[in-house]
């Protein structure tokens, strides 16, 4: 069985909510601890939402010189595949696995909603199982999720093809170009501001046409990973 890492940092709060997506996925959840130098054997890895460390200095900053990011970071250039979430997202930011930075939502407010999103990218081990162009629904919650980069930069991530998730309907937080989520040239490395773990099981997703609560587009995201995994 694949075996996917989940790392808790003093702050998270949805680890737990990942480790769930993962068995709902057919994976085996690993709890990793953010002090620890040991990744377990693991297969793939999932930075989870919260708020690492209080949020002190800048989101994901602290967090992103813990001693398992270390061993997050070797294993990402080795090719295993990582997964941030919102305040993991912002983590891979600051650890430069992901280029660019998230700052406050431009309206000043924290933001909670169900999220439209379109698949701009269906080639990463994290969303091989989407149609490419298909359009999802993900919970989003955060204060500091406004993606910005270097003019440079966001013509790389565009010309590149590397922005895998992008706002749709709304822009939430300010994100430059409504862009919701990010992949490194490999892709093996996936970043993005929704919640996918939060639409996972039916019951308790996001409204849907055929019932309420039973929206499950983020399940995929697991499904995709452990797929790209069994089949590598």
């Amino acid at each position: 069985m694949t075996r996917i890492g989940v790392v808790t940092f003093p702050g998270s709060l949805d680890d737990r909510d990942a480790q769930r997506a993962v068995r709902l996925a057919g994976g085996e959840p690993v709890a990793l601890w953010h002090g620890d130098h040991d990744l377990h054997g693991v297969d793939a890895i999932v930075l989870p939402g919260g708020f690492s460390y209080g949020d002190y200095l800048r989101c994901g900053a602290i967090a992103s010189f813990s001693p398992i990011m270390a061993e997050v970071i070797a294993a990402a250039d080795r090719g295993v595949p990582v997964l941030g979430i919102c305040n993991g997202f912002q983590m891979l930011t600051e650890a430069h696995l992901l280029p660019g930075g998230l700052i406050r939502n431009d309206h000043g407010s924290f933001i909670c909603r169900d999220q439209r999103l379109r698949v701009e990218n269906a080639d990463t081990v994290w969303t091989n199982g989407f149609e490419p162009g298909a359009e999802i629904v993900i919970p989003l919650k955060n204060g500091e999720g406004g993606f910005i980069a270097g003019a440079e930069t966001i013509n790389r991530l565009e010309g590149e093809g590397r922005v895998v998730f992008r706002y749709l309907e709304v822009n939430p937080n300010g994100s430059v170009n409504d862009i919701a989520g990010i992949t490194n040239e490999r892709g093996n490395v996936v970043g993005l501001m929704p919640h996918p773990e939060h639409a996972a099981e039916e019951g308790f997703g996001p409204d849907t046409s055929a019932a309420m609560r039973n929206g499950t587009d983020g399940l995929t995201v697991f499904t995709s990973a452990i797929r790209a995994l069994v089949s590598a």
